[in-house]
């Protein structure tokens, strides 16, 4: 679960109301289904006539990762590979291939399969590189859909707003009316700002933000797989792999066995000696 995005709609929408109602007003004041319905409505019109549907349904699809993040942790990835290289070390990098069904990133598993059925370690890289910019080019479509709602949505609150307005300039014989009509009529302008600047366009920036973090990890995996392919020691693969992971890198924990062994013998002369 991301703890942020669930604090800061909270905190965003607390301060927002709260504000409100320390000034005297009331929640119900701002509650207008037909503002909503003329907002929320016209927006989704709006990013339909822009984009394809499939792009739209994928971004649909893409709203809950920024409530509860789907994939796995970048730490977890490393320590996958990890175990991987050691296996390969001691066996031989077909043995891999017992283990393919048992990886759940369908990039790490082509990268592995195309490594354990012999593909030249830089044609590997150029068809892994191009996998890496085509899943990018698709995930920078999703973020554009919410930056796209959040510079409309306000527009179209406007629009909310000036209709409300048109229907209360029939009223003007009825001076109570009209000033109930024009609090009613800015109703609709709430909705559009406040959907875009709390909810559109953070959305957008989480969304990317998930974006560099999934290119960052195909490029650790695609490291990972040519040094397992190469025949890299694990420890060194470790140290070089944790560049990627930034701040969430731990001490290094893979223990390489021949480096292992090393102390052992380098000390059997001197207890022998002793």
């Amino acid at each position: 679960m991301e703890k942020s995005s669930w604090l800061g709609i909270l905190v965003a929408i607390g301060g927002v109301l709260g504000g409100m109602t320390i000034d005297g007003g009331k929640i119900m004041q701002i509650v207008q289904p037909s503002a909503a319905l003329i907002v929320f409505g016209g927006t989704l019109g709006a990013i339909l006539l822009q984009f394809p549907m499939a792009t739209v349904l994928t971004a649909f699809r893409a709203l809950p990762s920024v409530f509860v993040p789907a994939g796995e942790h970048l730490e977890k990835q490393l320590e996958q590979i990890l175990a991987f290289a050691q296996k390969a070390r001691k066996l031989g990098i077909v043995s891999l291939d017992a283990d393919l069904g048992a990886v759940n990133d369908p990039f790490l598993q082509k990268a592995l399969m195309l490594a354990i059925d012999g593909t030249d370690s830089q044609d590997l890289r150029g068809i892994m590189e191009l996998e890496i910019d085509n899943l990018a080019e698709r995930a920078e479509r999703v973020p554009k859909v919410f930056e796209a709602a959040g510079g409309y949505a306000p527009t179209v609150g406007i629009l909310g707003a000036v209709l409300g307005l048109i229907e209360v300039m029939q009223h003007l014989n009825n001076i109570n009316e009209v000033g109930r009509g024009i609090a009613v009529a800015f109703v609709a302008t709430i909705y559009g700002v406040a959907s875009a600047n709390l909810f559109y366009l953070p959305v957008a920036g989480k969304l990317k933000h998930y974006a560099d973090d999934a290119a960052k990890a195909r490029e650790m995996v695609l490291e990972g797989t040519l040094s397992i392919l190469e025949g890299m020691n694990p420890r060194m693969l470790e140290t070089k792999l944790r560049a990627y992971c930034g701040a969430e890198s731990k001490a290094p924990a893979a223990k390489d066995p021949e480096a292992a062994e090393a102390p052992n013998m380098a000390g059997a002369p001197s207890q022998a000696a002793g």
